[in-house]
């Protein structure tokens, strides 16, 4: 699928979308794209409008100066919501994108009909120490540097550079690859700095939802994982399971963090399962009320 182009508040934001039906909305991780659902968009499209934007600063959408943070993320895609058409959708997040999506859950209610968390950020405080390295000062004036073409092209040669994320060859390393040539850009690289910042420290993730998710307790939730995640620890998904009554948990066995990826049928059959067998949210603002009174 060729991306397609929203211009909204005089930025240009790239978006994917096929099929028809109830509308499910795919959000990417921190360096990604896209891309990164490009084996699962096909079989999802067969019964659901299926919708994966580019967040601003990544893929192929604009990448300004500006506000990088999970609520300007979360107002940007109610945004391209409003200007597609779609009042309604299964958000559905990876790594990033999962901070994203609950995020839109909170601010917007009423668009979130049910909510799939993949290897999500803002569940706990660990998270693999080259992303709290970006946090430190001064790693912006390193990355040009380390993202440089020349440096790029000579790590493609020796094959280290996944090693030390944990990470394996075949699909998972063409992802992380896509991500890391991708920052040769400036602008991205600035983006990236930016959004790593706003969600995570030198001590490690500094955005945490575990004190909300209660009120998550109406909204079908899905979590997946996988077992192997150097990025983001399983064990988060068993904690954030634990804390969402009636949520549904998946590990995957043998998979790291990018579970669409990396096993793209068990992702979507899950996923698919999900739907089939879960009622849409139906935001009721007096059971917020009741919710919030209870804390």
């Amino acid at each position: 699928m060729e991306a397609r182009f929203a211009r909204i508040h005089g930025h240009d934001v790239a978006y994917r979308t096929a099929g028809d039906g109830p509308v499910i909305l795919l959000v990417h991780g921190i360096a990604g794209s896209s891309a990164t659902w490009s084996r699962v968009i096909p079989e999802l499209a067969e019964h659901h409008t299926v919708v994966a934007p580019d967040l601003l600063g990544h893929g192929e959408s604009a990448k300004p100066r500006g506000d990088y943070s999970l609520g300007a993320y979360a107002s940007g895609i109610r945004d391209l919501m409003a200007v597609l058409g779609h009042e309604r959708a299964t958000i559905v997040g990876h790594s990033l994108g999962g901070g994203v999506a609950m995020q839109l859950a909170y601010q917007f209610p009423q668009l979130c009909e049910r909510l799939v968390l993949v290897a999500s950020g803002g569940l706990g405080k660990e998270v693999n120490g080259l992303l709290r390295a970006v946090s430190l000062p001064g790693s912006e004036y390193v990355l040009p540097l380390l993202f440089h073409r020349s440096v790029r092209d000579a790590a493609a040669k020796v094959g280290g550079f996944f090693g030390r994320l944990g990470l394996k060859g075949g699909d998972m390393a063409e992802e992380v690859w896509r991500s890391y040539t991708a920052l040769t850009e400036v602008r991205g690289q600035m983006a990236f700095v930016h959004t790593i910042r706003s969600v995570i420290d030198v001590r490690g993730q500094r955005v945490s939802a575990r004190d909300r998710l209660y009120l998550a307790a109406d909204v079908p939730t899905l979590i997946v994982w996988g077992a192997r995640d150097r990025i983001i620890p399983v064990q988060h998904a068993h904690a954030t399971h634990e804390l969402i009554p009636g949520s549904k948990l998946v590990v995957i066995d043998d998979v790291g963090h990018f579970v669409p990826v990396e096993r793209p049928a068990e992702f979507v059959a899950a996923l698919k399962d999900f739907t089939a067998t879960t009622e849409p949210f139906v935001f009721d603002e007096s059971r917020l009320r009741e919710l919030l009174r209870a804390t």
